[in-house]
């Protein structure tokens, strides 16, 4: 419950320049378990609050390398930039994602003491940023796809 209160309280992001590499760097460097792979992608700025981004990468990563562990495979992280937007790129070679319509139900797990919040509160995170997440099968083999994009231009704020 402590998890979910401080999800539905996230306070607005904190902007400011970030390289993305450097984040996505940063990020894999903080995972133990195994090496994490890292596809070099273009320079890109984007105006996100650093602190919020990395929590959202730490979750994907850590559920990563969890699938990974079952398989005793590989996670690897990259990023690509598009017209409108930077994708960074979380890929995992474990077993798939079985069931996808229950990814971002708050407290759904599947992990033996799993809180079922990481990926909620990542996803909640990428949508204030004015971005989005998304896990998909991947296509080319077994294993798992985390796609989260972050606009490369501050969206504007509504006040209603």
């Amino acid at each position: 419950m402590t998890a979910y209160a401080r999800l539905a309280r996230m306070p607005q992001p904190q902007r400011r320049a970030v390289e993305i590499g450097a984040l996505v760097r940063h990020v894999a460097g903080l995972e133990t378990r195994c090496t994490v792979a890292i596809e070099p992608g273009p320079d890109v700025t984007v105006e996100i609050d650093p602190d919020q981004i990395e929590q959202a990468l730490i979750n994907i990563v850590q559920n990563a390398v969890d699938a990974a562990q079952e398989s005793g495979s590989a996670v690897s992280m990259e990023w690509i930039r598009n017209a409108c937007d930077v994708e960074v790129r979380i890929t995992d070679d474990g077993p798939g994602l079985s069931n996808t319509s229950n990814l971002f139900v708050p407290f759904f797990t599947t992990k033996p003491g799993g809180s079922g919040i990481g990926l909620v509160l990542s996803r909640q995170i990428a949508e204030a940023h004015g971005g989005s997440l998304r896990l998909d099968n991947r296509n080319d083999r077994r294993g798992c796809v985390a796609s989260l994009r972050l606009p490369l231009r501050t969206p504007a704020v509504s006040f209603q």
